[in-house]
């Protein structure tokens, strides 16, 4: 009998839950459940017992058509949690869509610093990314995504395919960002003036809080080369943009931010995790 080849097409379905509370001057893990292939790394003090860093990774390497990552951490009142990534999220040409949920929580007094590095869209990929993050009381977040489309190393043009993102962010039950994204390989606004403009990688950075107009101008005057950038700051969130033409410039940029504003933002110098320099 022959049956559907779709009824033979692997996935993989993976969900990673983390909470952490404080005890004494420590962020501590308090819940660390996954399933399928998605889990962290043994958590670290790389500054001191009051940050705690966590390395998230996907031992399959890519994502496909038909896996499901569902993954969420709630950050508990006078917490700090640093969430990074170990390399890059690669998602894979294919035949069905892929997706990524992706909830945070934060309560008062609370901080949360979600940095991973780049997701790479193939061409022919169809990947979908929602986010929800909920800010209590006083709570602080430092947020960032890197996507680039296609392997401009390769010469492979996102031709095909799609890339979509949703992304919400709210306090005490009031929206401060709501964005929706969609990308469709081949489609005019990859190379037109008012879409990415012929580049391949885009990137936001979002930080809750105000800053003042000395250090926003400090920001905006912050140059790499093959970045263009800028910041707006909103009420009650700054935001950062740019294009580039590689994924490790625009990666570069959202460093050089991150060691100016979070001084100022969140009190405390930037510490880059070990993991980016391997």
């Amino acid at each position: 009998m022959n049956l559907p080849a779709a009824l033979f097409t692997p996935s993989w379905s993976a969900e990673l839950e983390l909470a952490y509370a404080r005890h004494g001057e420590r962020t501590t893990p308090v819940r660390r459940r996954h399933l399928g292939p998605l889990r962290v790394q043994k958590h670290l003090y790389a500054e001191d017992p009051q940050v705690c860093q966590h390395i998230i990774i996907h031992p399959p390497g890519g994502i496909a058509g038909g896996d499901v990552l569902n993954i969420s951490a709630h950050a508990g009142e006078n917490t700090w949690v640093q969430l990074t990534s170990p390399g890059a999220a690669k998602w894979y040409r294919a035949a069905g869509v892929a997706r990524q949920d992706l909830r945070l929580s934060i309560e008062a007094g609370a901080t949360l610093e979600w940095l991973p590095q780049e997701t790479i869209v193939y061409a022919g990929a169809q990947a979908e990314l929602h986010t929800q993050i909920e800010l209590h009381g006083d709570a602080r977040l430092f947020y960032w995504d890197i996507v680039a489309l296609g392997r401009p190393a390769a010469d492979e043009r996102f031709s095909s395919g799609h890339f979509q993102a949703a992304l919400d962010i709210s306090r005490d039950g009031k929206l401060l960002w709501h964005e929706r994204q969609r990308l469709t390989g081949g489609d005019g606004l990859l190379d037109s003036a008012i879409g990415l403009n012929g580049q391949p990688v885009f990137a936001t950075l979002l930080v809750s809080g105000e800053v003042d107009s000395e250090l926003l101008e400090r920001c905006r005057e912050l140059k790499i080369e093959g970045v263009r950038g800028d910041l707006s700051q909103l009420s009650g969130l700054l935001v950062a943009r740019c294009l580039a033409s590689e994924a490790l410039k625009a990666r570069a940029w959202l460093i050089e931010l991150w060691r100016l504003l979070r001084p100022t933002m969140l009190g405390r110098e930037a510490v880059p995790p070990r993991i980016w320099n391997t």
